[in-house]
């Protein structure tokens, strides 16, 4: 099998991640619950993995690291608790459904920054236009899940901060790859990330990382393990957004991910950049075939779309998935992100590296796809 999903999940993990999950599941018992031996356990695995999202990510305390099931659910925590009913947002024009239908269901008015993919400064211009119109809340996808475009997440911060607006950052694809320090990011009030891809944890562990005292409400209220005499949810920090048992388990794998990328310092993110470099230039001589590529390529991370001039996106996708190859085909629950693009009607056949990944599943992949073109 050949797997260039990486966008959706990472499947190829360290050893230690497995090892990791097998002995919490073996030997950790409710967190911050009791004081037996399998809670504190349960409690040592949770605050280390704290401590190392601090390290990776550039933060003050490991208070600051709120676990969530993924990024979705981050995602909904940070807009719930920075919105209200004078809440104008801005978002780019590459924003997931975990975005935009937040705001749909909730009813906040936003705008959508229009721009080519891996515009830089037409971002820009459109993010000084969205301040023009009173936007007061942004939320920035760092890099495409669906063409891999890295935004110029430091110029907009610089642009935000000095307007006193705050920014929401989804590093759904970025964490992990793409350095991201939240000390430098005078902006960002929370970022936002899975566990599950760049991060190469389990599935069902994500993160919100608070990087500013304006979020208030919580998504969810319960249980918290601490101050239980009150009635109301306790506000301090990492008790006040949760609530209920954590994945103790999953956090257990996910240390063992942000390890590796820590270890790495970097090379895993280069690694994936190098291969999406090789997969274009192997694609642009394959006729009927267009690629979506940045012309610097520092704008564009570990993700390549490609569509076909006369076949289907997701035909071309299961004829693959006959032969082993596992890619993503259609609009990858970023409808916005096709419209800008200009893909909508067609969607496009995604290709996802991780840094396990090599140059001959490459040659395999580009061999096969023109097999498949050749017989459709």
């Amino acid at each position: 099998m050949i797997y260039f999903d990486n966008a959706a999940t990472s499947l190829q993990k360290p050893h230690e991640v497995y090892w990791e999950m097998q002995a919490a599941m073996q030997r950790a018992g409710g967190y911050g619950r009791s004081g037996h031996r399998p809670a504190l356990r349960a409690g040592e695995l949770v605050y280390e993995c704290r401590e190392l999202a601090v390290r990776l990510f550039g933060l003050e305390a490991p208070e600051q690291v709120i676990f969530t099931m993924n990024a979705t659910h981050a995602l909904n925590q940070a807009i719930h608790a920075l919105t209200d009913a004078q809440t104008h947002a801005a978002i780019t024009g590459y924003e997931h459904n975990s975005v935009v239908r937040p705001l749909e269901e909730r009813g906040i008015p936003y705008e959508v920054m229009h721009s080519a993919p891996f515009d830089a400064e037409g971002l820009l211009r459109a993010a000084r236009h969205a301040l023009e119109n009173g936007a007061n809340l942004f939320i920035m996808n760092h890099m495409s899940n669906v063409f891999g475009g890295i935004i110029p997440l430091e110029a907009l911060d610089s642009l935000l901060a000095d307007a006193g607006i705050p920014m929401i950052v989804d590093a759904s694809q970025s964490a992990g790859a793409i350095e991201i320090n939240a000390k430098r990011l005078r902006s960002a009030a929370a970022i936002c990330m899975p566990g599950h891809k760049g991060l190469l944890g389990p599935q069902g562990t994500g993160m919100l990382l608070i990087c500013s005292d304006k979020l208030k409400r919580p998504l969810m209220q319960g249980g918290t393990g601490s101050l239980s005499a009150e009635l109301k949810q306790p506000q301090l920090l990492p008790d006040r957004f949760e609530s209920g048992t954590p994945n103790v388990p999953g956090i257990a794998g996910l240390a063992a991910g942000l390890r590796y990328i820590l270890r790495e310092g970097g090379r895993a993110g280069r690694q994936e950049r190098r291969l999406r470099e090789i997969m274009a230039e192997s694609l642009a001589g394959i006729a009927g075939i267009e690629t979506f590529t940045a012309s610097e390529s520092i704008r564009q991370g570990g993700v390549l779309s490609f569509r076909h001039s006369g076949i289907a996106s997701e035909t071309i996708a299961e004829c693959l998935a006959e032969y082993g190859i596992c890619v993503r085909a259609g609009l990858h629950c970023a409808p916005l992100a096709h419209q800008s693009a200009g893909t909508l009607d067609t969607g496009t056949v995604r290709i996802s590296f991780s840094p396990f990944n090599t140059r001959t599943e490459i040659r395999d992949f580009c061999d096969k796809l023109c097999e498949i073109l050749q017989k459709l």
